[in-house]
């Protein structure tokens, strides 16, 4: 009998490597071989950083290593993330124990009584027996690759489940540097509009002096004062801002409000490489975690059509038991003992499940294909958001030349302006005009040069992040 046994075992495992899962044919790229380029740029002479360069390197700036540091180490999705894999794990695990059988050890004990009443000879009694066996739990021979299939399908949800998580570190470390920057360009927007506040009160006092005197009119008083509660509303504005910008850096980073943690540096002093991945051909965004995690998840539903295929066929399971049984616990594991053993085994013939099978194998069939066209969606959004960014990059990079050069004649416009008034040549209003129009081009300097960072971290980003 053991030896029966052990051939049945013997024969199912040479036979489970039969698998009806579909030959996995990877979709074509639906995208063009090379990025978008905009007519009329070029991207910066420099000696290009390759795409796959780590998030230390790439943000070399010690305040913005310090920051995402922190992030990765506290951030609370991050830490779901990585327990989502663990989660994925076990489930492969569990799928996996499937392909072995099942062996239980098993001892027991009846005691029974039979009445005078109840017994044939008409004399009651009393019986013990004792039993101790090994137990084949319902095993089933995966002779057509239904339990592979399974595994199969959840291995590859594991392996997508870590591609997740590289998807939320990968969006982590591009949300809080961007988060810091906003924090440092808002502070140095509130730095600006403070010094602004100062200067157009100075002038205020002065016209308020001169009015006294005879010399400026209520009305040169009147248009100062409108430019300095201008600036004010700024202040309050960018007052709040800067706060808020603290709480969303602070929840990105998963610490308690403690200012001490954001390092305090100037948005002149951050430095990002400027030419990454320069000539990249579109294939690289096969690398991307996002992309991985899609070509997963199709592998994950082309197995599953392999398992709903094999629904169609007999299965085979085996049940059995083999150990001793004595009427003395003491002889249980001695010569007395006598031997006792099952085995059966069972096949079952799929003839009538009401379309069940053919529905479930439909839907696997289904669910593949939706998944083909979520792999190459992702990688069309992969494509749009790496051309957008690479325009972008070129684009900015002229913009905030363009911009620096305005504020400069700008400021040459004001300090004409204000020559001019102080000898009396024109009047208080050039000096209000240029004055305004110069904050403003200094605003809108410190946007351009925050969106031009922000830019060469999406662009990372989106190349991957280095994972």
């Amino acid at each position: 009998m053991k030896r029966l046994i052990l051939t049945v075992f013997l024969l199912g495992g040479s036979l489970s490597g039969c698998s009806m899962i579909p030959t996995h044919e990877q979709p074509d790229l639906p995208v063009a071989k090379s990025w978008n380029e905009v007519p009329g740029y070029n991207p910066p002479e420099m000696p290009p950083v390759s795409a796959s360069i780590k998030w230390e390197a790439f943000f070399n700036d010690p305040a913005l290593g310090q920051v995402i540091r922190t992030a990765l180490n506290n951030n609370k999705d991050l830490r779901i993330a990585a327990l989502n894999i663990e989660e994925a794990r076990a489930l492969y695990r569990i799928e996996r124990a499937d392909l072995f059988p099942s062996v239980n050890g098993a001892a027991g004990a009846n005691y029974q009584r039979i009445s005078d009443e109840s017994s044939i000879t008409g004399q009651g009694e009393s019986s013990e027996v004792y039993t101790t066996n090994l137990g084949l739990a319902r095993y089933e021979l995966d002779f057509f690759g239904r339990i592979r299939s399974q595994s199969e399908s959840a291995l590859n949800e594991y392996l997508a489940t870590q591609e997740a998580k590289d998807v939320v570190q990968n969006a982590l470390v591009a949300e809080t540097a961007n988060a810091y920057l906003q924090l440092l360009a808002d502070q140095k927007l509130l730095s600006l509009t403070q010094q602004t506040i100062d200067a157009q009160q100075r002038t205020y006092d002065l016209l308020l002096q001169s009015l006294n005197s005879g010399i400026s009119t209520a009305q040169d008083v009147a248009r100062a004062q409108t430019a300095v509660e201008t600036a004010r509303v700024n202040l309050h504005q960018y007052r709040r801002f800067v706060e808020q910008d603290k709480n969303a850096l602070m929840l990105l980073m998963g610490v308690p409000h403690d200012e001490s943690l954001i390092p305090v540096v100037s948005l002149n002093d951050i430095r990002l490489p400027e030419n990454l991945a320069s000539g990249l051909p579109s294939e690289s965004l096969l690398a991307r975690p996002d992309v991985r995690k899609a070509e997963y998840d199709l592998r994950a539903r082309n197995a599953d059509i392999g398992a709903a295929r094999a629904a169609f066929f007999p299965s085979i399971t085996l049940t059995g038991s083999y150990g001793l049984a004595s009427q003395g616990l003491s002889s249980l594991f001695t010569s007395g003992a006598a031997g006792a053993w099952s085995f059966l085994p069972q096949i079952t013939v799929p003839i009538f499940e009401g379309g069940r099978n053919k529905a479930n194998l439909d839907l696997a069939e289904i669910r593949k294909e939706k998944a083909v066209v979520m792999y190459e969606q992702v990688i069309q959004s992969a494509f749009r958001e790496v051309s957008d960014e690479l325009a972008a990059r070129v684009t900015l990079t002229e913009q905030l030349l363009a911009q620096k050069r305005l504020v400069a004649a700008a400021q040459k416009v004001y300090d004409v302006s204000e020559a001019r008034y102080k000898s009396g040549i024109d009047s208080f209003l050039s000096v209000l005009d240029a004055q305004r129009e110069l904050y403003a081009f200094q605003q809108n300097e410190i946007a351009i040069e925050r969106q031009r960072l922000s830019n060469l971290v999406n662009l990372y980003k989106v190349l991957g992040g280095g994972i």
